[in-house]
């Protein structure tokens, strides 16, 4: 693959710029200034600022901004969610619609008209900052997502619920399932970040397993961003009637690899990127299992 051309294309459609990596032209310095970039984070160092790295370096451009400041909307309270149009109630306050003035919305996506079957819900984390940012992302890349919960605990919904969202990676998943991206920037040195904003440290996970491979310490989420996905569950639970049921282990806890029955579009339940394929890794150490007995 010729990476200069791939760097070129890529910057056009997502929105960045040489500048982003010190450099001033789309040539073979960019590939070895992205291929460091890549090594530091721990991706894969390929020298093409691909979704992956183009949403970690937003991150960090984002974090080390003076101007960038977490949005200041005040979101309208609501205590529903829309599936084929209808208001779904929701046990949580705060709830954002992207019919509303300033709520979050995605532009790409596969409208249905008669009701989608729906099989499965899927976690993911965004690299991102917090919604606003993961949005503009998404929106950016051309894919979308149905849901976002923020730091603060706020879920956004950016789409009808019946429409497919493109989050999963594959058509087959996609349509068959609902999706959140959990505000989660992953790396710990973006902790600075968060207290400066006033969202306070984040838990640190330390020693977790995906694919049989251990994992660098990443941040984890916060108390009220797991509530919140309860809610949700919980709300998507009664709506679609996707059944309280995540791939597990032998041990009955958590499967913390790719799922067989899941990757096929066998499965049922709740599930986290990383059991659709062994190229994703969220959300390592959500104990999808664990939460489900909560609310069962």
């Amino acid at each position: 693959m010729n990476k200069i051309f791939y760097n070129e294309a890529s910057a056009s459609r997502l929105g960045w710029d040489p500048c982003w990596f010190g450099c001033k032209e789309y040539d073979e310095d960019l590939v070895k200034s992205i291929s460091n970039w890549q090594r530091k984070c721990g991706i894969k160092a390929d020298g093409m600022c691909g979704p992956a790295t183009y949403r970690r370096i937003r991150a960090e451009r984002e974090a080390n901004s003076s101007l960038y400041t977490v949005p200041s909307i005040k979101y309208k309270k609501s205590a529903n969610i829309i599936f084929k149009g209808d208001s779904i109630p929701i046990e949580w306050e705060s709830v954002s619609l992207w019919s509303e003035s300033d709520g979050l919305k995605c532009h790409k996506f596969s409208r249905y008209t008669s009701k989608r079957d729906i099989k499965m819900f899927v976690n993911h984390w965004d690299v991102c900052l917090n919604s606003d940012s993961c949005a503009r992302v998404l929106n950016n890349r051309g894919i979308s997502v149905h849901f976002c919960i923020d730091n603060d605990g706020t879920i956004h919904q950016l789409m009808d619920m019946n429409n497919a969202a493109w989050h999963a990676g594959s058509r087959k998943w996609n349509h068959s399932s609902v999706g959140v991206e959990i505000s989660n920037a992953y790396y710990p040195k973006y902790q600075s970040w968060y207290i400066k904003h006033g969202f306070g440290e984040r838990p640190l996970v330390s020693g977790e397993l995906i694919h049989g491979r251990s994992m660098e310490t990443f941040t984890g989420f916060y108390n009220v961003q797991i509530e919140a996905l309860k809610a949700l569950w919980k709300a998507c639970h009664e709506c679609l009637d996707i059944p309280y049921k995540c791939p597990l282990d032998s041990d009955g806890n958590t499967l913390k690899k790719v799922s067989t029955s899941a990757a096929a579009n066998r499965f049922k339940g709740f599930v986290s990127h990383y059991h659709l394929t062994n190229r994703k890794i969220d959300c390592a150490g959500l104990d999808i299992e664990g939460i489900l007995k909560e609310i069962r």
